[in-house]
């Protein structure tokens, strides 16, 4: 019977947490679609995905950690995507096209989609840099980056794709 109880059951059958701390959200596995040439900057962020372990589609929430020299991507601007990220310790260094802006824990900052503003997270201190970043998942996403030979698309399944400006791959 369409709307019985049994499917009633199933829909509400939850595969998630209710809750969960934070920190209980084990680091999603090293890596990025730059190349390896472009990827060292890089190479001391850890990110929680912590939309995931609640099973969010819409929209991404990730717990990230900058180890001091290191930075939140290369300075990217995107085609869809809007995001945004809250400040919880340390003191990163905000590029943006207006240019560098000291960040302190409890600032924040948005960057609307499709504005070309080319922006990034440096930590340049001798302390851990933490900081909840959140952006949508819309489809046919792309981002550009002002200072590299970089452009990538979101493919059909939602992995981002690498390829020269030019459209040549690596």
């Amino acid at each position: 019977m369409f709307g019985g109880l049994e499917e009633v059951a199933i829909m509400n059958e939850r595969r998630f947490p209710v809750a969960l701390r934070a920190a209980d959200v084990p680091p999603r596995p090293k890596g990025t679609v730059y190349p390896a040439h472009l990827a060292k900057c890089v190479d001391g962020r850890i990110k929680a995905q912590l939309g995931n372990a609640f099973g969010l589609n819409n929209f991404g929430v990730n717990l990230t950690r900058l180890l001091p020299g290191s930075q939140s991507a290369l300075r990217h601007a995107h085609l869809k995507q809007d995001e945004f990220v809250y400040i919880l310790e340390g003191h990163p260094v905000l590029v943006t096209d207006e240019g560098r802006t000291n960040l302190a824990p409890g600032m924040c900052a948005g960057f609307p989609a499709n504005t070309g503003n080319g922006h990034h997270l440096i930590n340049e201190s001798d302390a851990d840099v933490v900081y909840l970043e959140i952006g949508d998942r819309l489809l046919g996403d792309a981002a550009f980056y002002p200072d590299d030979d970089l452009h990538v698309v979101a493919g059909p399944d939602g992995k981002w794709i690498a390829t020269r400006k030019d459209g040549t791959p690596f």
